[in-house]
């Protein structure tokens, strides 16, 4: 190993030790108390070298929520391959589209469930009217990302009747995950798998009824969407 290439591993086992000691200084402190010199501490550097690397206090806060939604995104996103399942080719069950996208839902609250990922969304909502900015980047990295993604691959599903892709996708996400902060009091309660299940059943029948061939009510138009049909339905009142 040249000397070169041992000072940049060691420039990178220092950020990311920085960026483990800030994990668990803002979780223990939140962002207004947190100190520079806990974090430098924790980490097993001088001071300096925190402020080398990040320049202060708000652009450690920032690298570190962002670097960790695009983390999490990106594990949700490599989730979403079971969606190949979904494919009329052949490749998967083409008869088990609830077994297939429980299987995807899984996936995804698998990931969901992180401690990572759940201490990301505290912090994110504790500091969000200090930080508005980062809170929409950090959505934008993160969740958006997932949503695109989902939109993408379910629109080029033949077994979902899907005239607006990122609609279905919103409405899949919300469905199957939409209980887990409650179940979990934002990642402070363990969720049984039990619940996990059934939240996810729930999830997934709801979103057939809406967008799967032959399930969806008499009458109900699902390329305007739910909103839209239930504002008709308060306008005839």
């Amino acid at each position: 190993m040249t000397a070169g290439t041992a000072a940049r591993r060691g420039r990178i086992d220092k950020r990311a030790a920085i960026l483990e000691a800030a994990l668990r200084t803002f979780i223990r402190d939140g962002y207004g108390l947190a100190r520079v010199e806990a974090i430098a501490e924790l980490a097993g550097v001088a001071k300096p070298t925190v402020y080398n690397h990040f320049g202060d206090k708000e652009t450690l806060f920032r690298v570190f929520i962002l670097d960790g939604a695009s983390r999490t995104s990106d594990h949700m996103i490599a989730a979403l391959a079971a969606l190949a399942a979904l494919a009329d080719d052949g490749d998967g069950d083409g008869d088990d589209l609830a077994g297939d996208l429980s299987r995807v839902a899984r996936e995804v609250i698998d990931c969901q469930l992180t401690e990572e990922g759940w201490v990301l969304q505290r912090l994110m909502y504790a500091e969000a009217a200090r930080f508005p900015d980062l809170f929409d980047e950090a959505l934008a990295r993160g969740g958006a990302r997932l949503h695109n993604a989902l939109a993408g691959r379910l629109a080029h599903r033949g077994r979902l009747e899907l005239a607006d892709p990122d609609t279905a996708a919103a409405h899949f996400l919300a469905l199957i995950s939409g209980d887990l902060p409650a179940l979990s009091a934002l990642g402070t309660r363990k969720v049984s798998d039990a619940e996990l299940r059934t939240a996810i059943a729930a999830g997934v029948d709801t979103f057939l009824l809406a967008f799967a061939p032959g399930r969806r009510p008499a009458g109900r138009d699902t390329r305007r969407g739910w909103r839209a049909a239930a504002m008709d339905s308060g306008n005839r009142t």
